[in-house]
Order: structure tokens, then C-alpha cells, then sequence
């Protein structure tokens, strides 16, 4: 990039090799620098260091081991920030070793050992609210059965139609955080989560209110979870936003674990559940109240026209994203029905609930690694790890099943997290639409697994050959990730 004719401070953060000149020989040593590029009236920069003024406002870690050197000619900026100017500048950077650098980052933006306070309160909240919608969704068929009078076939639909607005409309509800703001979205995601608990509690005779009540919900979840995601990391750095999004998703699976345990607890009295999920809600509401507004950077961002909810979107990710939750989702929705008769309702539970906790202890622990790797790489891992899942619950015992959790926690803690880092780095678009877009890929791979992974394992079924479904979703988890990779890169070139 040529900075010729600037007259601004702009911070740029990358790792470089720093001159340090010791008894007039110079010495090159690596160094993390996060350093001020000031191009223009090189006069008034000393005026304007001394002053902290005039120049923006410097940053805090100015103070600590902060040099200013005079560049006649600024050369090759190494880094994701890189460019050549040719123009008078000075060069003014912090000299801190890469430990010290990390430790410093660490304590200031509250990543690294910690987090900020804003995004832990966060975290505690998306792990609250995944508890009040899964203390509920795993017992939605029951539920709308009894109340609605109707047969499994006819609930099935009104979950369809359900899962359909929550998945689709995230694109659109993502850009509408876009336009009021992150925590303003939040705010009203919890009220409308609020609104569709006391919906359930007052229709407990009523089955067009107990629709309303579902419709309510997925709305909410539609509004929440881009939000949610685009705050964790609306103002992390590249080399943050694995951490962030992986304790993001550690949390959420968190509540998603506990959600059913709560649940059973009231599964006979309904009315003390909602009472329950309509006072958490409340207290969510009134948390969120006091999250910190997002930045002016994040506020200020361009912000495209509703018709253009998908413009920018990243190509691969997403439809590496629809393969995922295709393979997933099938394990998510027919191992419950496989594993009935074979193994005993308890060991199911433990196997399920070893399953979100699985996912809660991985992905933080390889997001830095995830974060580093290719996209083919993790690809390799993940989906083969879910063969090794799907493979092994075609023998439908209780090790088997144990066994095949675990690898299946590690290749989707894998894979979810690479998709949408990847998905971030190929976007034009802000954070929140990108994980919008991404939501609407785990919808369509969801759809397919209804009615693709529905209809094979019918005719599995049919032939008593229930074994076998799982050596054929087994085999797609090899053969598919590949057929995606080939056609992305066809495509590319004829672009």
C-alpha cells in the first residue's frame, strides 16, 4: 500500500525483525512490535508523542519500552498490514519481546490468560440462555403432541416449519444487529425469549398460543446467536478469534448439556418449567442491560441493503458448513432411534451428555492449532474422525457408542470452529452477517439431513439392516469433503 500524502496515525500490529543498533553495529533480533506509522509533517511527531495530542490518541502501552526513530524511507512492512511508502515518516514501536508482547495483550484486551469483562458476563449468559431453550427443545415433540392433539407426523412438521425460521432468517436477523447495534439485538432476543416462555406458560390449553409460543423461541435464537458470536469477537484480532469463538462455543455447549438435565427435573409438571425459563429469561434481560455498547469501529461499520443479506458470503466455508451439519445432524437425530432397544435409556443420556462435554473441554483446548492450520488439513481430521463415529455405532453397544462420541467430539469441536474462522477470514462482510450466513448453512445441511439421512435410514429400516446406515453416513463423511474441494476449486478457476 502507498501511504505517501498521509497525515494520520494508523496502529498496526504485526511480527517483524527490529534494528537495534549497539556500538554502531546493528543486530537483528525477533521481535512482536505494535508500532505507530505516522506519514506526512514528520516535524510535529516528537511534538505530538510528548503531547499524546495532535496525532490521535496514542496507545497505553506507549509508556513501556516505546522508541521513536526518524525513517527518511520507509521500506517493506512485513505482516498482514504490509506495504511499501516511499515518503518521510517515523517509525515508533514498542521494543517488547514476543513473551512480554503476549503477557501485555494478554492483560490489556483480557485475551490470552483472561477475558474482559464483558465477554465473560457474555459467556455466563449464552451458557444461561442455551440451559432455558434446552431444558424444553429436547421435549418439544411430547410436549406439542399432548397439547396440540395431533399425531407425531403433523408435530413434525410444526418443527420443521420452526427450525426453517430460525436457521433462514439468520442471515436477516443478523443484519438487523447490524443496523441497532450488537447489544441492543441481544437485549431484544432475551425479551422475545422472555415473551415466548410466558407464551408456553399461559398456553398450556391453547395449541395456537403453544405454536406462537415455539415460533417465539426460534425467532429469538435466530436474533441471539449471530449477535451473541459477533460480539465475542466484533474487535479481536485474527490471532484472537480462535480462543474467543471456541469459549463461545464451549459455552453454549455447556448449556446444551445442562438444558436436559433441567428439564427432566420438571418433565411432568410443565408449568414449573416455564415459570423457571420465564424468570432466568428476566434475569437475562436485566444482565444484558449492563454489557458494555460495542465499539465506534463496530458501530460505524458500512451496512448493505436487506436484499443483499448474502452478498459477500464466504463459498467454501458455507458449503463445507451445509456438508457438516448434513453428516452431523444425523447422528444428532437418529442415533436416539438406533440406539432404542440396544442400550438403555441412561446409557443413551450419559453418551449424549459425554457428547456436549466432549465438545466443552476439545475446542478450547485445539483452537490455537485450528486457528494456524489449513483449511484441507482440518477438513482431513475432522471428517474423518466422524467416520470413525459413524462407524463405530454401527455396532450398537454401549462401547461402541461411548468410543464413537468422543471421536465425534473431536472432529466436529474441529470442524465447527475452522468453518466459521474461515468463513471470517473469506467475508467482505461484517462478523455478525458473516455468522448469519453461517447459520443459514447449518439450516440448509440440517434440511438435508431430514429429508436425505430421513429417507436412507428408512429404507435401512425396511431392510433390518439398520447397521448399515451408519457405514453409509460413514462413508459419505470420506467421500464428500473432497467432491466439495474439487468443485470449489473448479469454480475458482473459471471465475
Amino acid at each position: 500500500m502507498d501511504v505517501r500524502g498521509w497525515s494520520l496515525v494508523d496502529e498496526l500490529q504485526f511480527s517483524c525483525r527490529r534494528m537495534s543498533f549497539q556500538r554502531g553495529r546493528p543486530s537483528a533480533r525477533d521481535r512482536t512490535a505494535s508500532v505507530l506509522l505516522v506519514v506526512g509533517e514528520t516535524s510535529s511527531v516528537p511534538a505530538a508523542v510528548e503531547s499524546g495530542a495532535g496525532y490521535g490518541n496514542l496507545p497505553e502501552w506507549w509508556n513501556d519500552h516505546c522508541c521513536v526513530e526518524p525513517c527518511g524511507t520507509l521500506g517493506v512492512v512485513h505482516g498482514k498490514a504490509g506495504g511499501v511508502t516511499n515518503g518521510p515518516g517515523w517509525l515508533m514501536g514498542t521494543g517488547v519481546s514476543r513473551r512480554t508482547g503476549n503477557r501485555r495483550r494478554s492483560r490489556g484486551t483480557g485475551v490470552g490468560w483472561g477475558l474482559t469483562g464483558a465477554q465473560t458476563a457474555l459467556l455466563v449468559g449464552g451458557c444461561l440462555v442455551n440451559v432455558g431453550t434446552f431444558s424444553v427443545y429436547p421435549y418439544l415433540a411430547v410436549l406439542l403432541r399432548d397439547r396440540l392433539g395431533a399425531g407425531m407426523a403433523q408435530v413434525g412438521v410444526v418443527l420443521g416449519v420452526a427450525t426453517l425460521v430460525q436457521f433462514a432468517s439468520a442471515p436477516f436477523t443478523a443484519a438487523l444487529a447490524e443496523r441497532i447495534g450488537l447489544k441492543r439485538c441481544l437485549l431484544l432476543a432475551t425479551f422475545v425469549y422472555g415473551l415466548g416462555a410466558v407464551t408456553y406458560l399461559i398456553g398450556a390449553d391453547d395449541p395456537a398460543l403453544t405454536v406462537l409460543a415455539l415460533l417465539f423461541s426460534c425467532g429469538a435464537g435466530a436474533l441471539y446467536s449471530p449477535a451473541y458470536r459477533g460480539y465475542l469477537v466484533h474487535s479481536a484480532t485474527t490471532e484472537q478469534r480462535p480462543k474467543l469463538l471456541s469459549a463461545g462455543n464451549a459455552a453454549g455447549n455447556l448449556g446444551i448439556a445442562l438444558g436436559p438435565v433441567v428439564g427432566a427435573l420438571f418433565l411432568h409438571e410443565p408449568g414449573r418449567l416455564f415459570a423457571m425459563t420465564t424468570a432466568l429469561y428476566a434475569l437475562l434481560a436485566v444482565g444484558h442491560l449492563f454489557l458494555r455498547t460495542e465499539g465506534r469501529a463496530a458501530a460505524q461499520a458500512a451496512v448493505e441493503p436487506f436484499r443483499r443479506v448474502l452478498r459477500g458470503l464466504a463459498g467454501l466455508p458455507f458449503a463445507v458448513t451445509v456438508v457438516t451439519h448434513y453428516l452431523y445432524m444425523q447422528f444428532y437425530q437418529y442415533l436416539s432411534t438406533f440406539a432404542e432397544g440396544r442400550v438403555p435409556t441412561v446409557v443413551y443420556g450419559v453418551v449424549m451428555m459425554g457428547y456436549s462435554i466432549g465438545l466443552v473441554a476439545v475446542q478450547p483446548l485445539v483452537a490455537r492449532r485450528v486457528g494456524r492450520v489449513g483449511y484441507p488439513v482440518a477438513m482431513a481430521v475432522g471428517f474423518c474422525c466422524m467416520a470413525l463415529g459413524m462407524g463405530s455405532f454401527a455396532g450398537g453397544r454401549a462401547g461402541g457408542l461411548m468410543v464413537g462420541v468422543v471421536v465425534m467430539s473431536v472432529g466436529t469441536a474441529v470442524l465447527f470452529l475452522k468453518n466459521d474462522l474461515e468463513a471470517l477470514a473469506g467475508s467482505t462482510r461484517s462478523a455478525t452477517v458473516t455468522f448469519g450466513q453461517q447459520r443459514l448453512a447449518v439450516g440448509v445441511g440440517s434440511l438435508l439431513s431430514g429429508v436425505v439421512g430421513g429417507a436412507v435410514y428408512g429404507l435401512f429400516e425396511r431392510a433390518q439392516l439398520l447397521q448399515g446406515f451408519w457405514l453409509v453416513v460413514a462413508a459419505q463423511c470420506v467421500l464428500l469433503p473432497p467432491l466439495v474441494l474439487v468443485v470449489a476449486r473448479r469454480s475458482s478457476r473459471t471465475r
